[in-house]
């Protein structure tokens, strides 16, 4: 049954507008918004509280909401839409969920990504993406780092959030500590003298891959916990790549280099 809005400043639309790009509330809700992430995000069987879509959405992919659990249906023009978000909106549809629990240390895949310090929600949205794409299905970061179910994070991973599990640390030299205890070579994605080539890299069964912050890189005394140190071969006279795009091409080689044992 389809709910339609008399009144765009009712209490339950609120958190379409409070909810921004980087908020999120206590009980893990987020905001999902464009056809395309909202129904894979629908498709992953995450917990949904309400949806605010246009009657173009509702008839284009009647079919496909048949038999997924939304308790509450809103119906909504674009231009009461634009009013409830306070702002533009190019899209017809929103949804209102939460975010699955984010994982254990032990709860990890066998190949796992460690993002520290990075700071941009679309950097995460798509190295997400990537992770996604090439089947490496862990994340580790901080708090302080936007976390994958970020309303923009969300959106540049396209909705593949959903496929990917993750991990808050609290103190990442502990963590590499750990994860090295339960068997995971670390890798740190930097450039330095003693750094392997990415082509002569060979990969164990269980690895991490530490890429640093967009800007500062990978300090010290973090580099010098790790295992090893890789660098993407560049041309002369340029320093780096953008971290998501460093981040798949190093996840790429990992993935079909020759297995270490």
């Amino acid at each position: 049954m389809l709910l339609k809005i008399d009144n765009v400043a009712i209490q339950e639309l609120e958190i379409y507008s409070s909810l921004r790009e980087s908020a999120f509330r206590e009980d893990g809700s987020f905001i999902a918004d464009s056809p395309k992430v909202v129904n894979l995000v629908l498709e992953s069987g995450v917990e949904v509280k309400s949806m605010l879509a246009t009657q173009e959405y509702y008839d284009e992919f009647s079919d496909f909401l048949l038999d997924k659990n939304i308790p509450l249906k809103y119906l909504t023009t674009k231009e009461e839409m634009k009013k409830i978000v306070g702002h533009k909106i190019h899209h017809n549809c929103m949804m209102h969920g939460i975010r699955p629990r984010d994982v254990a240390m032990d709860e990890l895949g066998d190949e796992v990504l460690l993002l520290d310090g990075i700071t941009s929600a679309e950097n995460v949205g798509s190295i997400v993406r990537s992770c996604a794409a090439l089947g490496v299905n862990s994340l580790v970061f901080a708090n302080e780092t936007p976390h994958p179910f970020n309303r923009r994070a969300l959106r540049v991973s396209m909705g593949h959030s959903t496929m990917i599990k993750t991990h808050i640390h609290k103190d990442i030299k502990k963590s590499i500590i750990e994860l090295q205890a339960k068997g995971y070579r670390v890798f740190a994605a930097e450039v330095a003298q003693n750094s392997t080539p990415l082509w002569n890299v060979k990969t164990p069964k269980k690895w991490v891959l530490v890429m640093g912050h967009e800007g500062r890189g990978i300090a010290e005394d973090i580099l010098s916990l790790c295992d090893e140190i890789v660098t993407i071969e560049m041309q002369e006279g340029v320093k780096s790549f953008n971290v998501g795009v460093a981040a798949s091409l190093m996840m790429y080689q990992f993935k079909n280099k020759g297995i270490i044992s």
